[in-house]
């Protein structure tokens, strides 16, 4: 018996950035420009986002906490 393939919502590209933004921010332990990205997120991308992470079993505080606790990388 075959399973559908969930259909995800989308995330906008920009709302990818900004998350990355976000995440990058919260390493360089930057939480105001972190929290700016965050905002910037719109609405049905919010949505995506937190479907997708649950799916998962995890939440997005759950993840900008473990990407705070994560040294930056070199580049």
């Amino acid at each position: 018996m075959s399973h559908p393939t969930p259909v995800l919502e989308p995330i906008s590209l920009m709302a990818a950035g900004e998350l990355r933004d976000a995440a990058d921010a919260l390493r360089r332990g930057d939480p105001v420009t972190a929290t700016a990205a965050l905002m910037a997120i719109d609405a049905h991308s919010w949505q995506a986002i937190e479907h997708r992470l649950a799916t998962l079993g995890a939440s997005l505080p759950e993840l900008l906490t473990t990407v705070r606790n994560q040294p930056e990388e070199d580049g």
